[in-house]
């Protein structure tokens, strides 16, 4: 039998044993990732042709087999270059950090020097300055007897963590291989599901799942996930949501599975964001500033250590009790009982935990932490996307940037003098663009070369500035060097699936005009299809994933992505769902529609008293229609979503959908109350769908409409169709929530009876016309 092998990056073995001290993140901007590339680029130039380099080393030390990529290798000279990029005075790095790489170069001395049979070697740090484009070179002549006896020292100090690692790995998937589902049954629906998740990871492919709500979709794609690490070799899975609801469904579904599974070793961990972990969000991230920061590298083993002890099961078989997870408030009572930073060691345990519960964004944006822990650490992972009906609008969010011309205007006046120039030059190029563009909103083949190298100019100005002076702060500065170093990125990769465009204020006069420009990414699938093929599989489910290959197409699905259209629990006898065609909510026709709807919904209020939710496309659309029901009605309980309601407000919304209570509650489709609510039996019994939620015909989205129809021949259905139907299809789904839920739903537009936009709609579903003859018959006869 093969002995176990616990295999480590360079990089993380010498964070786990050589760093100490203080976390320092003073605001010093670092090259980016392209300057660090092209820095490495420049040194390596300037070495013999016969230098080496990314030279793939490995050693073993007992169980341990150590693995990475020196920079560079001089064999002429016997020197082995760790290259490290940089900005600003060097004298400041942190000593910690340094430590850190010298550490690193000499595990890397070690292996080349058994790889080659050498004696000895110099190890040299090569600091690239990316400002002046000079090299500062330290260097240490080594034995390799010194070098190995390094290397086994490090490995000494990790040897013991990972002999623990690999008894929890072993024991973990012995348990999982036993682990039986938490019900004795699973419910309609479930199981198709969970045998697609499984199937998936099996045959290493990507899944988009459309799945009913009310089928247990957390514990149904969790348990079979689960299974899959112990049988395909999975390291972790990540559970990515949209919303915090997201987030607790899936602590939820683990809490369920440990129930029925006490003695499983299973860690989970919550990720919060740093605003919501933040214990002094007065304070800056570092030692001098805050306490949580001070010492934090010393105190990080006994946190760890705490943080995974309370996770592990206790008790013998029948009397143990399931442990909890890392939520966030309990991975914050950890880290301040050892007084170390909540955030900082939530991203230390997701290095150790097997299920990692967190937002779209830590595996998917620009600079995702669990993707860039995946790639060097060369994971296998399984990533679950809840709720994946919003990836599109959200991967577009994370790809997209803009800048308003008043913030360089406001910048020009209060920055030091070093920075008013290059400021100078991106508000002159900038009133050039705006001089040049007659229209309000205009969008643009490629980007503008002049404005972008001056934007170029001011950032990396900017850079050498905060480098310099690391204890100047101004947040306006920092918010636009932010933005300036996102649009050089996105310029980087330019293409068919990004917009650029400037959208002038109207009105404003030529010499003050203010603008906003923006690189509008609006397919995200060429960022995320390297994301979703660094994964052994990605299961994407919603009860709204229809037509699969629009979100196929816009997310970079791989052409071996399998589909499945989970059939639902319920059956069309539990929801009456009416067409009232007599209506149209056209823009054009709203201030007709008015009296018609209020009509509708007094009268179906009348038949069948109870609570109702009422969506409509705008905030504008809404309080006409409320304000005519209220006029028409004023009998029937009445609420209201508002504008920018915070999470107490919106509390209080839904606090009014009772058991007992009666009214209607109006909303806006799309926002807060047409998906992710939970409002079953009686507390929810019909919803009013006053639109197509067809996105607003303005010039961006038919500019989007004309590179959809270019890239995918469907402009008018990938722009204003699918995502519009999602959102009505997402509103109604908040009636029947479970088997034993009954309701109506209107769908008021004549758009709704046509067949193609019927195909888009659950096909449980039994579609009827709705007669408001009949239905005044109906509800006349109640009142009687």
């Amino acid at each position: 039998m093969t002995p176990a092998r616990y295999t480590v990056a360079v990089r993380a073995l010498c964070e786990f044993t050589a760093k100490t001290g203080d976390l320092d993140l003073r605001f010093t901007p670092s090259p980016t990732a392209q300057e660090g590339i092209a820095g490495h680029g420049v040194v390596t130039s300037r070495r013999d042709d016969d230098y080496e380099t990314e030279i793939s080393l490995s050693g073993d030390f007992g169980p341990l087999h150590v693995r990475g990529r020196a920079d560079g290798y001089d064999g002429r000279g016997n020197r082995l270059e760790e290259i490290k990029t940089y900005r600003g005075d060097l004298k400041k790095m942190p000593d910690n950090q340094r430590a850190l790489h010298w550490a690193q170069v000499k595990v890397y001395g070690h292996l080349l020097c058994k790889d080659r049979g050498l004696e000895k070697i110099r190890l040299a740090l090569v600091y690239f300055d990316i400002g002046s484009q000079k090299e500062t070179v330290l260097h240490e002549d080594h034995t390799a007897a010194d070098l190995q006896a390094w290397f086994e020292q490090q490995c000494g100090l990790f040897i013991r963590w990972a002999e623990q690692e690999m008894v929890h790995r072993a024991e973990r998937d012995l348990q999982l291989k036993a682990m039986r589902f938490p019900y004795s049954d699973f419910r309609p629906g479930q199981r198709q599901l969970a045998e697609a998740m499984y199937r998936a990871s099996n045959r290493k492919v990507c899944l988009l799942a459309q799945a009913p709500t009310g089928i247990g979709k957390s514990v149904g794609s969790l348990f079979p996930m689960l299974k899959a690490s112990a049988d395909h070799g999975v390291d972790k899975i990540f559970f990515l949501a949209a919303k915090t609801s997201g987030r607790q469904m899936a602590l939820d579904a683990v809490d369920l599975i440990r129930e029925g599974a006490p003695l499983l070793p299973l860690r989970t961990l919550e990720l919060a964001a740093k605003s919501t972990a933040c214990v002094n969000p007065d304070k800056a991230c570092h030692g001098d500033s805050c306490p949580l920061a001070k010492g934090f590298y010393d105190r990080l083993p006994d946190a760890r250590a705490s943080a995974l002890a309370l996770m592990a099961p206790s008790g013998s078989e029948g009397t143990g009790s399931a442990p909890p997870a890392l939520d966030r408030d309990t991975l914050r009572a950890i880290a301040l009982a050892h007084n170390v930073c909540p955030y900082y060691l939530s991203s230390e345990m997701a290095r150790w935990c097997d299920i990692v519960i967190g937002d779209y964004n830590y595996y998917f944006d620009s600079s995702a932490m669990l993707h860039s822990l995946t790639q060097l650490n060369d994971w296998k992972v399984n990533v679950l996307v809840d709720e994946a009906h919003n990836m599109v609008s959200r991967a577009r969010k994370m790809y997209s940037a803009d800048m308003e011309h008043d913030s360089v205007r406001l910048l020009r006046k209060i920055v030091p003098e070093e920075l008013k120039k290059p400021l100078e030059r991106v508000h002159k190029q900038w009133n050039q663009l705006e001089k040049d563009q007659s229209s309000e909103y205009q969008s643009y083949a490629a980007l503008p070369e002049k404005f972008m190298g001056a934007l170029q100019t001011a950032a990396t100005a900017i850079s050498d500035y905060m480098a310099d002076h690391p204890g100047y702060v101004e947040p306006d500065l920092q918010s636009f060097y932010f933005n300036a170093l996102m649009f050089a990125k996105l310029a980087e990769s330019f293409g068919d699936h990004a917009l650029f465009d400037i959208e002038k204020s109207p009105g404003a006069r030529a010499s003050n005009s203010n603008s906003v420009l923006c690189i509008r990414n609006i397919v995200p699938a060429p960022y995320l299809k390297p994301r979703f093929e660094s994964t052994h599989t990605t299961a994407l489910f919603s009860a709204t994933l229809s037509p699969w290959n629009y979100f196929g197409d816009m997310l970079g699905m791989p052409e071996t992505t399998a589909w499945v259209d989970v059939e639902s629990p319920f059956a069309a006898e539990q929801l009456s769902v009416q067409v009232a065609s007599h209506i149209s909510t056209r823009y054009a026709h709203r201030q007709q529609s008015l009296r018609p709807i209020a009509d509708l919904m007094g009268k179906q209020y009348a038949a069948q008293r109870g609570n109702y939710l009422a969506f409509f496309s705008s905030f504008d659309y809404m309080e006409k229609a409320a304000n005519q029901f209220s006029e028409l009605y004023p009998h029937v309980p009445v609420w209201r979503q508002s504008r920018r309601m915070d999470e107490a407000e919106r509390a209080q919304f839904l606090d009014r959908f009772t058991l007992d209570s009666e009214g209607i509650g109006f909303a806006v489709l799309g926002g807060s109350f047409g998906e992710g609510v939970d409002l079953p039996g009686a507390r929810l019994i019909g919803a009013f769908v006053a639109t197509l939620g067809l996105p607003q015909i303005n010039p961006v989205n038919e500019q989007i409409r004309a590179r959809m129809e270019t890239i995918f021949g469907a402009g008018y259905d990938y722009t204003y169709t699918y995502p519009g139907m999602q959102k009505v299809v997402q509103a109604a789904g908040r009636v029947i929530r479970t088997t034993s839920d009954r309701g109506t739903v209107y769908l008021i537009d004549d758009r709704f009876g046509r067949p193609e936009i019927q195909e888009l709609m659950p096909s449980w579903w039994s579609i009827e016309r709705h007669s408001p003859l009949a239905n005044r018959d109906s509800s006349e006869n109640a009142e009687a």
